[in-house]
């Protein structure tokens, strides 16, 4: 049919040629452009920018890994800095980054950190997600026993030394104490503890700049023996007994409310905002306590039907609530990111109720909320 209807009209099939001709030379062009800079996508950066606030923990957690617009990573993080936010947590592929062993492609995560040192906002890495040739076969990327351990450390070292001056925050691994976030294994706290140790040691060794966050523990009331996960109160004593402390400059937690207010007191069969208090009592026992938190996700959720909702101005007003109870109570919590400013593409699902701004750039009311309490506009507790 298609070769009927282009017999029947030449004309068409010329400009056919013509524009794929020239389809052909701008691909070739930009081809040409991205090798001239070093195979970077290229954006106009614009003058270094400056967050102002009223609060300098104010953080999100950003999901720009899903970006592959420049364009749309650049007003991302104007959109935070505009928001008020000095902080972002942004998740690094190992698999990305690393696809063959010792070859490394830092095109796409030089864009996001280069955008938010531009936008003047600290990035805090998260690294994970093991290539193929990282884990046994058939194995989730996020499958990583011992035999992976030092080449998570080389990567995660190799990160260290080529953002010097530029992230000086990583995160080793995210919430090992899920089963599925540990690659679908029983969890082990111990396992855990020499990843960290093994990374902690590569990573000063080439940049001793950078601040290593363990844990990164999701909030759960698993018991020991469960297929799920375990206790994040338990997990981390099972770091510390396994010799952790030596071997992490901060301890990244997960703070979510679900239905609950922020200043609901913290419980240990409760899953709250407060529960990141449990998590500090557990450092001060073990003598851990002059290291600092930063919550790296947390927050609440306003779909209209989950359980674990609440209304949209609830969530507004908790964020702002949050935001100032680190900021005044926690004076052990450098920083509070929560989840998500904004997602690449709608995921369809609850989690789409998290987000600050929506996937064309709209803000959403929770976002004006923030921004007011930012620049000082609103009293926290409206």
């Amino acid at each position: 049919m298609k070769a009927a209807l282009a017999t029947r009209n030449p004309d068409r099939q010329g400009r056919n040629k013509a524009s794929g001709r020239a389809l052909t030379l701008s691909v070739l062009l930009l081809t040409a452009l991205l090798v001239a800079r070093g195979g970077r996508p290229w954006v106009e950066f614009g003058p270094p920018q400056r967050v102002v606030s009223i609060n300098p923990k104010l953080g999100v957690h950003t999901r720009l890994t899903d970006e592959v617009e420049p364009r749309k990573v650049q007003r991302t993080l104007a959109m935070v800095r505009e928001m008020g936010a000095s902080w972002t947590v942004e998740y690094f592929l190992w698999a990305a980054a690393e696809p063959t062993r010792g070859v490394f492609d830092w095109s796409h995560a030089d864009l996001v950190v280069d955008h938010a040192v531009n936008q003047g906002i600290t990035v805090i890495a998260r690294l994970g997600y093991a290539p193929e040739w990282a884990r046994p076969p058939k194995t989730s990327p996020l499958y990583l026993d011992e035999t992976g351990y030092d080449a998570f450390a080389v990567f995660a070292a190799a990160f260290a030394e080529h953002f010097r001056g530029r992230v000086d925050y990583v995160i080793v691994w995210n919430e090992p104490n899920l089963s599925q976030e540990w690659g679908y294994r029983p969890v082990d706290p111990a396992g855990y503890t020499e990843l960290l140790r093994r990374t902690y040691i590569a990573v000063k060794a080439v940049n001793p700049q950078v601040n290593l966050l363990a844990g990164a523990l999701a909030p759960t009331l698993a018991p020991r023996g469960s297929e799920w996960g375990l206790n994040d109160l338990d997990y981390l004593q099972g770091m510390y007994d396994a010799g952790a402390a030596s071997y992490f400059d901060l301890l990244a937690v997960h703070s979510y409310g679900w239905t609950f207010a922020p200043d609901e007191p913290p419980a240990t069969d409760a899953v709250n905002f407060r529960r990141v208090e449990l998590l500090r009592e557990v450092m001060v026992r073990n003598d851990d306590d002059a290291k600092h938190v930063i919550i790296t996700e947390g927050g609440w959720n306003d779909h209209p039907r989950w359980t674990k909702a609440v209304r949209p101005a609830q969530r507004a007003s908790y964020t702002v609530a949050a935001y100032q109870m680190a900021l005044t109570e926690w004076p052990w919590v450098d920083a509070l990111c929560l989840w998500a400013f904004r997602y690449p593409r709608p995921a369809g699902t609850y989690q789409d109720y998290y987000t600050f701004v929506d996937v064309d750039f709209q803000p959403k009311p929770i976002y004006f909320l923030v921004q007011q309490y930012a620049r000082g506009e609103t009293a926290p507790d409206q």
